[in-house]
């Protein structure tokens, strides 16, 4: 079957409606605008949210709630089988290493390695946090453990 075999059916194609195009046509003179007014100009009507002058509702009504954006912790996170991919028996994984082997970009401040995949090399992980299964996995591979809090690792790196 080529392009110019395809059939549009009946009905899928409707012509759009031409405004403005005498009495007949049920939209004639004014175009379904009404006589003069905001909305009849070109470019008129009002933005989203306007009443007409009246305190919009979005500015009536307060602001509640907290957002812990501004003390928000956001790691950088990486499974098992990428430390097992990148990394040889008895190195050390720490953000350094991370950063050497570009892992992880150099703007990143904390990393959690989460237990998809399996490791099967001797590890020794440096990490600021880590989860339970990653951690189980790490240590049963014969690997240690060591958790780092943020401010060791920008004291390490100066």
């Amino acid at each position: 079957m080529s392009a110019k075999e395809i059939i549009v059916p009946s009905g899928a194609a409707k012509a759009s409606r031409r405004v403005g195009r005498g009495p007949g046509s049920g939209k004639g003179k004014t175009s379904g605008k009404g006589h003069k007014g905001q909305n009849a100009r070109s470019g008129g009507g009002v933005r989203p949210g306007f009443e007409g002058g009246q305190m919009p509702l979005y500015r009536r009504l307060p602001r509640r709630g907290f957002n812990n954006g501004a003390f928000r912790k956001e790691y950088a996170v990486l499974n098992l089988e990428i430390l097992n991919e990148k990394f040889n028996d008895n190195e050390v994984v720490n953000l350094e290493t991370l950063k050497q082997k570009r892992i992880i970009r150099r703007s990143v401040e904390s990393v959690k390695i989460l237990g998809n995949g399996r490791i099967t090399k001797k590890l020794t992980v440096e990490v600021p946090a880590i989860s339970a299964s990653a951690k189980l996995q790490i240590e049963s591979a014969g690997g240690k453990v060591v958790l780092v809090t943020p401010s060791q690792v920008e004291n390490n790196g100066q």
